[in-house]
Parts: C-alpha cells; sequence; structure tokens
C-alpha cells in the first residue's frame, strides 16, 4: 500500500502533496551582525520563503585546537581563527533579538547545531524544528541529543556514504525525519549534484520526505530537484555575493531567490497530480481538429 511521506512542523505539513517548504539558509552570511541578519530575513520574506536557517556552534568545541592559533584575515583584521569563529556567533542577547524580529515577521526559524552545547543554547528559544548539518551525521551522540527533544530534523546527507544514512536513521526518529540530498563542496560543480539521488532516498525511504540542500552556483539544478519530487529546497541566501564570507560565492541574492521561488511555484503547477485528463481549455481544439472523438468507440463499432 502507498505510504504518504509527510512531516508536520509547526501548524503546516511537508511531504506528498502539500508546497514544497522553501528553506533560506543565513548560516554564517551575517558575519557576526545583528543588522545583516535582520536584512536578509527581511530579503527572504520578500523573496516567498517559508523558513529561515542559521548555524551555531561552540567554537571551543567544533574548532581543532591545533588551529586556535591560527592567523586569518577577517572584517575584523588580522585574528586569531578561534577569535574569529567567536565573533562570527551571536550571544543570547543578540539570537534574542533575531528570534523576536522572525516571531513578528510571522516566519519559521531553526539552526543547524554543530555540537551540544549548542543545542542547548537553541532549545532555550524552542524552535519548531532542527537541522543536522552533513558534516555532523556520523555524530552519534549529538544524533541521539537531537532525538531527545522530540521535534522534526532534517538530516543533511552531504559527504557521506549510504552505510552512514542508514545508521544514522535508525538511530533518529523516522516519524519525524526529513532527508536532504547535498554535495558539501561550495560552490558545488554540476557534475556532482547528482540529483537522482533524490529518486534513490526516495524508493529507500517512502515514509520520509526527501529534499534537497543546494549549493551550486544558479538556479536551475534546485529547480531540477522540485521536478524530481523534493519536498523541500534549502539554499543560502545573501545581500551580495562579494561580501566576505566563504559561502557567499555558493549563495542566492534576493531577487535571485524570489526568482527561485516563484518559479518552484510555476514548476509545483505544471505538475499536476499525474491523472490524465482532457482540460476545458483543451475543448475548442478538439471541435476544431479532431475527426473522430473516441478511438475506442469507433474501434468497438468498426472492429
Amino acid at each position: 500500500m502507498f505510504q504518504k511521506r509527510v512531516v508536520q512542523i509547526g501548524d503546516r505539513f511537508v511531504g506528498d502533496g502539500y508546497p514544497v517548504f522553501i528553506i533560506a539558509e543565513i548560516g554564517l552570511n551575517h558575519n557576526g551582525l545583528v543588522n545583516i541578519a535582520k536584512k536578509m530575513i527581511d530579503g527572504a520574506i520578500f523573496a516567498g520563503c517559508d523558513a529561515i536557517k542559521f548555524q551555531k556552534r561552540t567554537p571551543e568545541l567544533c574548532v581543532p585546537r591545533e588551529q586556535w592559533e591560527i592567523e586569518r584575515d577577517t572584517p575584523w583584521g588580522k585574528v586569531t581563527y578561534i577569535e574569529y569563529r567567536n565573533k562570527m556567533e551571536f550571544t543570547k542577547d543578540e539570537f534574542g533579538e533575531i528570534v523576536d524580529y522572525c516571531r513578528q515577521k510571522n516566519i519559521t526559524w531553526f539552526a543547524s547545531c554543530w555540537d551540544e552545547l549548542a543545542i542547548d543554547f537553541i532549545e532555550e528559544f524552542d524552535p519548531l524544528l532542527y537541522k543536522i548539518a552533513s558534516a555532523s551525521l556520523t555524530d552519534a551522540e549529538l544524533l541521539i541529543k537531537h532525538k531527545a527533544f522530540n521535534k522534526p530534523i532534517i538530516l543533511s546527507t552531504g559527504m557521506t556514504e549510504i552505510e552512514d544514512i542508514e545508521t544514522a536513521v535508525d538511530i533518529l526518529d523516522k516519524s519525524k525525519l526529513l532527508l536532504a540530498h547535498s554535495t558539501s563542496s561550495y560552490p558545488c560543480n554540476n557534475n556532482e549534484l547528482n540529483l537522482n539521488v533524490i529518486h534513490a532516498l526516495k524508493g529507500k525511504y517512502p515514509s520520509i520526505p526527501i529534499g534537497y540542500s543546494g549549493h551550486e552556483v544558479g538556479l536551475a539544478p534546485t529547480w531540477a530537484a522540485v521536478a524530481l519530487g523534493a519536498s523541500f529546497i534549502e539554499r543560502h541566501i545573501t545581500l551580495d555575493r562579494a561580501m566576505w564570507g566563504t559561502d557567499q560565492a555558493a549563495s542566492v541574492e534576493v531577487i535571485g531567490f524570489m526568482r527561485l521561488v516563484n518559479n518552484i511555484r510555476d514548476i509545483e503547477k505544471a505538475l499536476g497530480d499525474g491523472i490524465k485528463r482532457v482540460y476545458e481549455s483543451e475543448l475548442s481544439q478538439m471541435k476544431k481538429l479532431r475527426r473522430i472523438n473516441s478511438l475506442k468507440d469507433m474501434y468497438a463499432t468498426t472492429y
């Protein structure tokens, strides 16, 4: 029997038979500045997105100790890598201001948490769902801690073989899980996007909504992912691809994001329900162009 793959997120549903859930990932493109984050939120709303995603790390846990003192050129001048990573993280007051802004604007927000303390930080703001980044898929303790909050989880599958995906799915609650096909290079070459993995994951996991997290330059592959059946889409958003930051080049500017969203909605309409029918708009053409109205009736009468 056909099993519908659907997960509820707040007051809406994501999966078979529902509109594509479109996520604008701000990630770290805000460069540690609340005012830039707010402008990106406004841009995502203007573009018609359904949700905003952030990232949260505890740098002392996520950055290898041997990299802490490496100096890096940043918008704050030349600083150590650990100092740079801390400058990119919002304080609780700053993040609270951003969450309040999202709630005032009535847009769903959530975050990918890269360590256990980051989960505790974000949970204080009561998100509707969580994202587990591709880099964290093999972190069993992190997966288990996410599961304990009993909220929907989007699990990204970049840089991962199918065996590790299988193990992660077994750890998490399948009834609240969404899987995102992804390739973790920034930006990603089209010949490494492998969008047909969406079909493979849909076949392997008939009860789990499958989506796409893209890092390519351009929009066409994301539209193709929707045509292949992606239930949700995630792309990085930016105010300007020339801004400082490692993810900016693989991001989509606001006007481009509006095109992305509008065309996804057109693709949804064009895909239809798969039931072949004659539309009212075709009747005048049928009357004008068709000599025989029914092959079945003619065949039965003549033969």
